[in-house]
């Protein structure tokens, strides 16, 4: 790595794992061919080193609430994270899909980008993304090495003053900052991990903030009302910053604008300032018309079901809109066009199956199942559908369920390999409470689960299985339905 950073190389990281739990993810030496990443097989080890390491840290469902301990290691390391300006994205629901929507738009505009998203669904590269692809695992290993003294020596201040360690997520948040300025990137698209004010990745300072669709979810973290979790999440609003948001219940407008406000930021609402003006379903997802900031986009083809989705790549534009010329200067029609035909949402409806259909989707919460729900009512027309579900402690189980119940025919209930994932008879309880006991089997191994559904999904001429409720378990669907073939030899 540059000398400007880092002062220099300190060799390969430690390989002494102990593990830890994290919300998504496969073991670190899975196939990872298939998603793209350029991953040498001399190298694959050492990106595995990298993920045992951070998996030996406090893991992502502890996140501590401190920005001191991140700012303290990249102030160290001469502030990778202002190399490059930020567009930083927050929410509940969608933040990931808008994410990659932006730095698709980004990205057909010429521009080198960075993109750091979380959970990932197979491999920790994924959340590391230079101008579209997946960091390999040389630059993941080199960057790490360069960086790890230095979270060993903020470890040990830390010790010394009584707080715990770097967490896992905010080891991270500096590898990502740091991969993006050793790039290096023009600019970098920053996805909140929770919440937004005491995040790790607000050590950076947004010169556009983007907040998606706010609901409850972390209550036991960000607060108990769509209000409280507003506030946190407005957190990531700095002093002259552009602020993006999505549609939002008048609760949470209101923080979002009280914090624009104060911090002398301009503020554009989707359904004022910018809107989705239609969408229509089309072969492979659907066509949107798009008024933005400064133009109107007409017919623009978009590859990912749900008319949610629109509603992201309207807020994607203006935000793109807003980083190029503060919302007056529109996008080239070609820009946009490329820009959303080559946008990717793994694991949001995603086809990882044939006959049956097999789609996995990644909601976790009512808004994102509710918005799931209707999407598969709006975009197919299966006779059957079969629900493989598996959800999290800590999750509002009931309301995934009813806002599924009724696109649902029969729910198989089971649980992925995560120690946060609610035992399959007490989560069936739950499903049994709304759906019926006729409606529902419980199968605690996944892959008997998976062929139990897709076997009676089978059984129609348009039987479908969907796979939901937890990212943990669409990660590990999706790594099951490659190595099987679900696709065909073709695929």
């Amino acid at each position: 790595m540059s000398d400007n950073f880092f002062g220099g190389d300190f060799g390969p990281p430690a390989d002494d794992p102990d593990e830890n739990e994290v919300e998504a993810g496969v073991s670190p030496g899975d196939d990872f061919d298939r998603v793209g990443l350029d991953a040498p097989d001399e190298y694959v080890e050492q990106g595995d080193a990298v993920y045992e390491a951070l998996l030996s840290r406090l893991g992502e469902a502890q996140p501590q609430p401190r920005l001191s301990a991140t700012r303290r290691v990249v102030e160290l390391l001469g502030d990778p994270h202002h190399a490059y300006p930020i567009i930083h994205i927050t929410g509940t629901n969608g933040k990931t899909s808008t994410s990659r929507m932006t730095e698709s738009l980004l990205r057909a505009l010429g521009l080198r980008t960075g993109l750091f998203t979380s959970p990932h669904l197979e491999r920790l590269n994924e959340r590391i993304m230079i101008d579209g692809v997946p960091i390999t695992n040389e630059a993941l290993a080199s960057n790490w090495g360069d960086i790890e003294p230095f979270l060993e020596l903020v470890d040990s201040e830390l010790e010394a003053a009584g707080e715990p360690h770097l967490t896992f997520f905010e080891a991270l948040s500096v590898l990502a900052f740091a991969s993006f300025a050793e790039a290096p990137v023009d600019v970098a698209v920053i996805e909140v991990g929770m919440g937004g004010e005491w995040d790790s990745t607000n050590v950076g300072d947004g010169q556009v903030a983007v907040i998606t669709p706010i609901s409850l979810d972390h209550t036991n973290r960000l607060g108990s009302t769509v209000a409280e979790i507003a506030r946190t999440k407005a957190g990531i609003i700095k002093p002259s910053a552009q602020v993006v948001t999505a549609a939002q219940p008048p609760e949470a407008l209101a923080e979002l604008q009280r914090a624009a406000e104060l911090s002398e930021a301009t503020f554009a609402v989707e359904g004022t300032a910018f809107r989705m003006l239609d969408s229509t379903v089309a072969v492979g997802g659907q066509l949107v018309t798009i008024q933005g900031l400064a133009g109107t986009y007409r017919d623009v083809f978009l590859p990912l079901y749900g008319t949610h989705q629109g509603h992201n790549a309207a807020v994607a534009i203006a935000a793109v809109e807003s980083f190029l010329g503060g919302g007056t200067q529109a996008l080239a029609d070609d820009v946009v066009t490329e820009g959303l035909a080559t946008a990717t949402s793994p694991g949001r409806l995603q086809l990882v199956g044939t006959e049956p259909t097999v789609l996995v989707d990644a909601a976790h919460n009512p808004g994102g199942a509710e918005a799931l729900a209707t999407a598969v009512g709006e975009y197919f027309t299966f006779d059957k559908v079969v629900a493989v579900v598996g959800i999290l402690a800590d999750k509002d189980v009931a309301g995934i369920i009813r806002a599924l119940d009724p696109v649902v025919s029969e729910f198989v209930v089971t649980t992925s390999s995560s120690e946060r994932a609610i035992d399959p008879d007490e989560l069936a309880s739950v499903v049994v409470g709304i759906a019926g006991a006729d409606r529902v089997l419980v199968e605690p191994s996944l892959e008997e689960a998976l062929e139990q559904a897709r076997e009676s999904a089978g059984e129609t001429e348009k039987g479908a299985v969907l796979v939901t409720g937890s990212i943990t378990l669409v990660g590990e669907v999706i790594t099951l339905a490659a190595r099987e073939g679900w696709k065909g030899e073709t695929e």
